[in-house]
Formats: C-alpha cells, sequence, structure tokens
C-alpha cells in the first residue's frame, strides 16, 4: 500500500507527512474504538485506508474545497466523508450531524487525538437539526446514508442558495436519481453532474451525484415517517 502515491496520482491530492501521521492515528482509534461499539464493519488496513479515507477524498476532485468554508456531514458514522475532507482540507468549518450519540462521543475523542479545530459534532436527528439550520453551509455531504428521495430532503434545505449537496452513491444510484428528480426540483434543487470514480485496487465504484441549490423553499424536511412513507 502506497497510500501517499495513490492519492497523488488517483486524485492529484499532496499528502504532507503530517496528514499521514493523522491517517495513521484515525486508523488505529477506529480500529480500538470499534471493538467496543459497531461504527465499520471494513477493518483491514488497506479497505479502511481505501474504501473509506481515500473514498470520501474522492469529492476533491468533484468540488473545489479550497474554496469551499463551511461542510455539513448527514450521518456521518466514523466521520466519513468529513474527517479525511477535514485532514487534507484544514479550511473547512465542518459540521457533523449524527442521532447516535455513541457515535459522536468516538468522533471527539478522535478530534481530540488528531488535534483538529473547527469541527462541530452535533447529536440529534438530521431532519431536526434541518429546520433549524435552513441555507446555512456551502456544501452538504450525504454517504451511505439512505436512498436519494430521504437525503434530498433532508440535505438540500441546509445547503445555501449556490451551494451544493453531494451524495455519494455505488453503482445503482440512476434509479433512485431517477424516481428522485421530482422531488429534488421541487425542494429547490438542479443535479449539475454525476462524477464517477474508481478506487484502487479494483475495490468498486463510486459515484457523486451533485445537487446545486437554486432557490429556498419552506416547510422541509417534513418528519421522518412522512419523508418514509410519501416520498417527493
Amino acid at each position: 500500500m502506497d497510500f501517499k502515491k495513490d492519492l497523488l496520482d488517483g486524485l492529484g491530492i499532496e499528502v504532507t507527512q503530517q496528514q499521514l501521521n493523522q491517517f495513521d492515528i484515525y486508523y488505529q482509534y477506529l480500529i480500538e474504538y470499534n471493538k467496543i461499539i459497531n461504527l465499520t464493519r471494513i477493518t483491514e488496513i488497506d479497505d479502511v485506508y481505501y474504501k473509506h479515507f481515500y473514498d470520501s477524498l474522492t469529492l476533491a476532485n468533484t468540488i473545489d474545497l479550497n474554496s469551499v468554508k463551511s461542510l455539513c456531514d448527514m450521518g456521518s458514522g466514523a466521520g466519513f466523508p468529513s474527517i479525511p475532507l477535514k485532514i487534507m482540507f484544514p479550511n473547512l468549518n465542518v459540521t457533523i450531524v449524527d442521532s447516535l450519540n455513541k457515535r459522536i462521543v468516538f468522533l471527539e475523542k478522535l478530534l481530540d487525538k488528531l488535534e483538529i479545530t473547527d469541527v462541530v459534532s452535533i447529536h440529534d436527528r438530521i431532519e431536526h437539526f434541518a429546520l433549524n439550520h435552513q441555507s446555512s453551509f456551502d456544501v452538504v455531504t450525504a454517504r451511505a446514508l439512505g436512498n436519494m428521495s430521504l437525503i434530498a430532503e433532508m440535505g438540500i434545505p441546509i445547503t445555501k442558495i449556490k451551494g451544493k449537496f453531494v451524495a455519494y452513491k455505488g453503482n445503482n444510484y440512476e434509479e433512485e436519481l431517477s424516481v428522485s428528480q421530482q422531488g429534488i426540483k421541487l425542494l429547490g434543487g438542479n443535479v449539475q453532474k454525476v462524477s464517477k470514480y474508481e478506487l484502487p485496487f479494483h475495490l468498486g465504484t463510486r459515484n457523486h451525484i451533485v445537487i446545486e441549490k437554486i432557490k429556498d423553499v419552506k416547510g422541509y424536511p417534513r418528519q421522518f415517517s412522512v419523508m418514509n412513507k410519501k416520498p417527493l
């Protein structure tokens, strides 16, 4: 494994020794803490580095993160994609929202170990958080969080006008996206592009569905049970 070379060759990202050290601390602590609570099923070192770290960082080729100030990561879990992005782009002011307090506790301890600042981790249901933080973030991410209709209704409202909501998806996103197109427009969004990436070592394909927010629309997201029962 040559993570430094693979990041440069695959994504054009130059990583410093300090950043490599932070990724090492991240990996070691993730595996240690995973014995206490289930954070990830992926635990082999190469898999974590490429299926989690590298995968998270593909966003740097989709959006110019050097010009982004605020990023919100919905349902971050063990910190993906926001913590790898913060390691590589210290300019980001990151807000992480997760409904499970055990994961928030892990993230706060991890951030201390990484000596990272300007990251706020919030224990809340995303739909509740979204109602009080409308049009607040330049970029909003959702990775492995749920179907497109659901995450769009939670993510687009908290995105600033001209900001981007980005859904990380695997190969089978086309039908999901097609079904959710009407809802995305209703929420004031416009599908700008879909960026495709191949992970190194044939570890899979990743797609970023990039939605630009065109206008503010009030009244969303609805209650979770309603969103689930009646997708837009």
